[in-house]
C-alpha cells in the first residue's frame, strides 16, 4: 500500500515493501513533480497513477530499496561477497582495478543515480586516455577497456541482486564497446623450438629442467613452482599436479592454493624427463648439502638458492633474459604451455587428453589450440602452393 505526502511543489510517495533481515521495515520511495498549469483535478489524478505504478514496479523488483549508497561504499560489500569464489591472485587483481580505475572515476556516484549513460561514458573515457592506468605511455588497448568495463558491470550486476538497484545500468546491450582486435595462440615454431631447445644445452640444469618441464606437461607457472619431489612417481612416470603457487604484493612468504580448477591431474612424463629429474635431485641433493643449517626448503623441486621456493616471477623474468641473449623473438613463458597443446593435437593427440593434461575445466578453451592447428596447416599449404605450384608454371 502506498502512501502520498506533500512537500512543497512536490509529493513523496512512499511503499511498503516487507522487512528487511533486522526486522526493519524496507520503504521505497519517489517524487513526483506536477507539470506546471495542472489542475487539481488533474494533479490528482496523475498522482493516483503514478502511485499505483510504482507500487507494481516496487513488486516486480524493478525499483531498488536503497540506492543512495555510493558505489565506492558498497565495493568493499562486492569484494568480500565475491572473496570466497576467487582465487587470492584474482582477489587482488580485482581490488587493484577498483582502487586505481574505477573508483576514482565512477565511486563518487549514488548507485540510484548511475545510468547506462555514465557506463557509455567511463568506457569512452578509457578508449581515449593517452596512458596506462598506472602512468605508463600508451594507449589501453580494446581488451584491456573490456576488462574495466566487466568489472564495472560485475560490481553493478551484483548490487541488482541485492535489491539496491532495480536494473543493471551497465547490461551489455546497453553498452557499445570498442572491438577487440583478433586473438592469436602464442607459439613456438618449430623451427623456433628446435633452437631454443639447443640454446637450453648450455643453461643451469634447474632452468633446463623447468623449461623441458613446461613443453611436456603444459604446466601453469604457478603450477611448475608448485611442484614437490613428492609429486613424481618414477616408477610409473607420473607426476602429479596439485597445487599452485602465488605471491601477493607486500606479502614476503609464498604461499601455495589448489590448481586453476581446484582438482588435481596426473600427466605421464616421457623417460627422458625422468632421468633429467634425477640428475636435477642429485644436484640439489649436493648443493643442500653444502649449504647444511642454511638449507630451509621444504621438499620443492624448483627453489631459490637457500632451498625456498621459487618466486612465481622468476620463470617469466628468467626465461625473457634468456630469449634475448640468444637471439630468440620474445614470447611469454606461457606461449610454452600453448605450444605443448599445439605439439600433442598437431601429432594427433586426442583433444580430450589435451584437455586433461592442460587442466582446462571445459573442451571449449582446448578448441583454440586447433584453430591455431588448423591455421598452421594452412599456412603450410600456401607455402607449397607458392612453391610448387609457381615452380610447375614456370618450368
Amino acid at each position: 500500500m502506498s502512501t502520498i505526502r506533500k512537500r512543497n511543489n512536490s509529493y513523496e510517495i512512499s511503499v511498503s515493501c516487507g522487512y528487511d533481515i533486522n526486522g526493519k521495515q524496507i520503504r521505497r520511495t519517489m517524487t513526483y513533480k506536477p507539470e506546471p498549469n495542472m489542475t487539481a483535478k488533474q494533479i490528482e489524478k496523475e498522482l493516483q497513477r503514478q502511485a499505483v505504478l510504482f507500487e507494481e514496479q516496487c513488486n516486480n523488483g524493478t525499483v531498488a530499496a536503497d540506492g543512495r549508497m555510493k558505489l565506492a561504499d558498497f565495493i568493499p560489500i562486492y569484494l568480500e561477497n565475491a572473496k570466497h569464489r576467487l582465487s587470492p591472485v584474482v582477489y587482488e587483481k580485482y581490488s587493484r582495478m577498483l582502487d586505481i580505475c574505477i573508483i576514482p572515476m565512477l565511486g563518487h556516484m549514488k548507485l540510484k543515480d548511475i545510468k547506462p549513460i555514465h557506463i557509455q561514458k567511463f568506457v569512452n573515457a578509457l578508449e581515449e586516455r593517452e596512458t596506462h592506468i598506472d602512468g605508463t605511455g600508451g594507449k589501453l588497448s580494446s581488451s584491456t577497456v573490456r576488462r574495466y568495463y566487466t568489472m564495472v558491470q560485475s560490481v553493478l550486476h551484483s548490487a541488482y541482486k541485492l535489491g539496491l538497484i532495480g536494473v543493471n545500468p551497465a547490461d551489455s546491450d546497453r553498452i557499445t564497446l570498442p572491438k577487440i582486435e583478433e586473438q592469436t595462440t602464442e607459439i613456438f615454431t618449430d623451427k623456433e623450438l628446435a633452437k631454443l631447445l639447443d640454446c637450453l644445452e648450455s643453461e643451469p640444469l634447474q632452468y633446463k629442467l623447468l623449461i623441458h618441464l613446461a613443453l611436456n606437461t603444459g604446466c601453469r607457472r604457478g603450477e611448475l613452482v608448485g611442484l614437490k619431489w613428492s609429486d613424481i612417481d618414477y616408477k610409473t612416470g607420473i607426476l602429479t599436479v596439485s597445487r599452485s603457487n602465488y605471491k601477493l604484493t607486500g606479502d614476503t612468504e609464498i604461499k601455495s592454493k589448489a590448481t586453476k580448477t581446484g582438482k588435481s591431474r596426473t600427466i605421464m612424463l616421457p623417460p627422458y624427463m625422468l632421468t633429467m629429474l634425477k640428475q636435477f635431485r642429485v644436484e640439489q641433493a649436493q648443493n643442500q648439502l653444502l649449504l647444511g643449517d642454511c638449507w630451509h626448503g621444504d621438499n620443492w623441486i624448483f627453489t631459490q638458492a637457500d632451498g625456498k621456493p621459487m618466486y612465481p616471477t622468476t620463470p617469466t623474468q628468467w626465461f625473457s633474459k634468456f630469449l634475448k641473449r640468444n637471439g630468440l623473438e620474445h614470447k611469454k613463458f606461457h606461449a610454452l604451455r600453448h605450444t605443448s597443446a599445439t605439439l600433442l593435437l598437431s601429432n594427433g593427440t586426442n583433444i580430450k587428453n589435451v584437455a586433461s593434461r592442460l587442466g582446462h575445466a571445459q573442451l571449449k578453451t582446448t578448441n583454440r589450440y586447433v584453430h591455431a592447428v588448423e591455421q598452421a596447416e594452412k599456412e603450410a599449404a600456401n607455402t607449397f602452393e607458392v612453391l610448387l605450384n609457381t615452380n610447375r608454371k614456370r618450368a
